[in-house]
């Protein structure tokens, strides 16, 4: 699964794009009053202004295997990482991959992650064009049985086969785009934040066909 397009609330555009700019080292592909557009590798991520909503969201950028460490180093320059049980960066044994986490102005919990069952490599310095994707979303629910079964049963998305299902916490999707569904009020690994949901626009291809969800 693809994710082409992920439209978020922002109760603050400016701050937004001085902030995506000062650390993610993006320039903003599209701005108006209220809506931004940034181009995240081949995802378009979009802002559009909401009004004393304080919407945090969960998403991951993919980076490439050899440009891990390289991207950590540079944004623990930039912004302050979220520290873990064992450190900044957490290996996610099962899913073949390593991540750390840290927030933007909104308090949106970003995670860049690098996936190595995919293999991807770049031959450059790490910048903001070696972003390769937003691979993940997270979707808040107070169901997540029923938003898994829904997914799969009417949009024909896989169950994560490296994440095994459970009542709270399931992962829907493959190895280049996952939603990862949390119960209402469940943590935001690795912060104390309650998982809340907010409106959340999701433009996505999958097996040759091409998705859209808002919810």
């Amino acid at each position: 699964m693809t994710i082409i397009e992920l439209e978020l609330l922002s109760d603050n555009i400016s701050e937004t794009v001085q902030f995506y700019k000062r650390v993610l080292g993006l320039d903003a592909y599209s701005l108006e009053k209220e809506l931004v557009t940034f181009r995240v590798g081949t995802t378009k991520l979009i802002f559009r202004k909401s009004d004393s909503v304080k919407p945090v969201y969960h998403f991951a950028i993919d980076v490439p295997n050899n440009r891990f460490e390289e991207a950590y180093k540079l944004m623990k320059w930039r912004t302050e990482i979220i520290a873990a049980e064992k450190g900044d960066i957490i290996d996610f044994t099962n899913w073949d991959a390593k991540s750390f986490y840290f927030l933007d102005n909104n308090g949106n919990i970003l995670e860049f992650i690098t996936r190595y069952g995919n293999k991807t490599f770049s031959n450059y310095t790490f910048s903001s064009s070696s972003y390769i994707s937003i691979s993940e979303i997270g979707l808040v629910t107070n169901n997540v049985t029923h938003l898994a079964d829904t997914l799969v049963k009417q949009f024909g998305l896989p169950i994560f086969h490296r994440q095994p299902r459970g009542e709270n916490f399931t992962v829907v999707g493959d190895d280049d785009g996952l939603f990862i569904l949390g119960s209402k009020g469940r943590d935001w690994y690795p912060t104390n934040f309650r998982a809340q949901s907010f409106r959340t626009r999701v433009l996505y291809f999958h097996d040759g066909t091409l998705g859209h969800m808002v919810r």
